[in-house]
């Protein structure tokens, strides 16, 4: 038999998973990895970690499954975008933490090149705000940092990369310094239209253009895999970044689909075909997928908490001891009280874009507690969500936003969550059968390369709902409960 291996290495753990011929898992094992935060705001990874976790889930997986390397068609890598890397050229060794995607700490920076007038140049070209979120200013802010970081890079001894040039980098021993179009999109630093790095973005940033990796499509021949690592070598032939690889998994190929993912953060996408679309409702600009050498754009929103916030009703408050509480919790919520929790605690993104804001909640009690607390940290996602497709319904007017929302990720396993999100955004929730859209797409993407899997057409006949959910909520209330998230977002804006 054949099978094809996905790494999805996300924000706090590596996942790796075996799928057979029809796409269906074998096995997978996952390895959650420390999380470093130095200075407030600030969020890094140890490379190290991400590269061990990435081999040791890899070879557990193919142990699970009793298969051999020798019997791996090919891989594919999806992983948490904008996180940024750099390491020596020569020797393969990082100079400094990856700084990841939810780090702020170039806020000043953003900051000063959006009051020195840049940024309609940079959302032309990158279709991306100017925001501490993306590579660029990360990459700008390590070079400025570290010691004879920029003599180095000037040498042409330092390498530049998002998780997935890292990854393949080390897998095939430093042969390949590679990167996918819609990683390279979320840079900051790519020309999203004309398909290449930009100069003149480069050279505003001081950031010497050898180090970028090459930019390929979404399913290409990204390298091979040193014989070492796994017994045999295994060709990597589809790459994309976590998002975009979960729209592929969720078949969304037609203009007006969409869908949106819940993990730490949420990251909602519609496709808007061969057009890029330039938001006026502070969304994003990006590639959803690019193959054969032709990009199909999409609008993003990017929600920086989502998941997370579990993990700070978990980690921070300590009111629970896993996330599966939460739903009975909010069952037992007083349905009098409206608390209301904006988790803006790395400040807020689409399409308020606001670095500097932090939490808040509104409407607090004496009689709040644990369940409260909980019942407002899940509707804050519905919320959330309803910002991106109100803003997105009113960029995209060529043929209408699909009726239908389809939904992955960790939270989705929540029916209560769910549901609000449809009685929230007034629209039908699909949830598919497969829940890890994301290993889905990018196994699909490896595998249609070597001939393994379907095309897109076939592909997309075999997505399949595990349940669809309705809206029940009455419009007064609806309207009324969104009307009071809108005026805490104001008030935590204005504090």
């Amino acid at each position: 038999m054949t099978y094809i291996l996905a790494i999805d290495q996300g924000t706090t753990s590596t996942r790796s998973m075996v799928f057979d011929g029809d796409m269906s898992v074998v096995a997978s094992e996952q390895q959650e990895f420390i999380q470093h935060f130095p200075k407030s705001g600030w969020v890094e990874h140890d490379p190290n970690d991400l590269w061990d976790s990435t081999l040791a889930t890899c070879r557990g997986a193919m142990d699970k499954a009793d298969v051999q390397a020798s019997q791996i068609a090919a891989i594919g890598i999806t992983n948490q975008r904008e996180t940024v890397l750099v390491w020596d050229k020569h020797t393969g060794v990082p100079i400094y933490n990856a700084v990841v995607w939810q780090d702020r700490r170039t806020a000043d920076l953003c900051r000063v090149l959006r009051d020195a007038g840049h940024e309609a140049m940079i959302v032309e070209r990158t279709g991306l705000l100017i925001d501490p979120y993306f590579s660029s200013t990360k990459l700008k802010w390590v070079l400025d940092h570290v010691d004879g970081a920029r003599d180095r890079a000037a040498k042409g001894d330092l390498l530049f990369g998002t998780v997935d040039s890292f990854l393949i980098w080390k897998m095939t021993g430093g042969a390949a310094h590679v990167t996918d179009a819609t990683n390279a999109a979320r840079t900051m630093l790519y020309d999203i239209r004309k398909g290449r790095w930009s100069k003149t973005i480069c050279d505003l940033l001081d950031i010497p253009m050898q180090m970028l990796p090459e930019v390929q499509d979404c399913a290409a021949d990204f390298g091979h895999t040193t014989p070492d690592l796994f017994g045999a070598s295994i060709p990597i032939c589809g790459v994309a970044g976590d998002q975009q690889a979960a729209t592929l998994g969720q078949a969304c190929f037609e203009p007006g689909m969409m869908k949106s993912t819940y993990g730490t953060g949420c990251f909602a996408l519609l496709n808007t075909g061969d057009v890029p679309v330039t938001s006026k409702n502070r969304l994003l600009t990006t590639i959803a997928y690019q193959l054969n050498g032709k990009p199909t754009y999409a609008l993003e929103g990017s929600i920086f908490i989502a998941g997370a916030v579990v993990q700070w009703l978990r980690d921070g408050l300590q009111i629970i001891d896993n996330a599966a509480e939460t739903q009975e919790l909010a069952k037992q919520a007083d349905p009098h009280q409206n608390v209301v929790l904006v988790p803006a605690f790395v400040g807020l993104g689409a399409p308020y874009w606001n670095a500097d804001c932090r939490g808040a909640a509104f409407g607090l009690t004496r009689g709040t507690g644990p369940a409260e607390m909980a019942k407002a940290a899940l509707e804050s996602v519905g919320y959330q969500t309803r910002d991106l497709l109100d803003a997105m319904s009113a960029d995209w007017q060529a043929t209408g936003v699909a009726p239908t929302l389809r939904v992955d990720g960790g939270m989705t396993a929540s029916d209560w969550t769910m549901q609000f999100l449809s009685d929230i955004i007034g629209a039908p929730v699909d949830r598919p059968k497969v829940h890890e859209t994301t290993a889905v797409g990018v196994a699909w993407l490896a595998g249609m390369h070597v001939g393994v899997y379907p095309d897109q057409a076939t592909f997309a006949a075999l997505w399949a709902c595990d349940t669809k959910f309705e809206p029940h909520m009455d419009e007064a209330q609806r309207q009324d409960k969104y009307a009071a998230w809108k005026r805490a977002v104001e008030a935590t804006l204005s504090f």
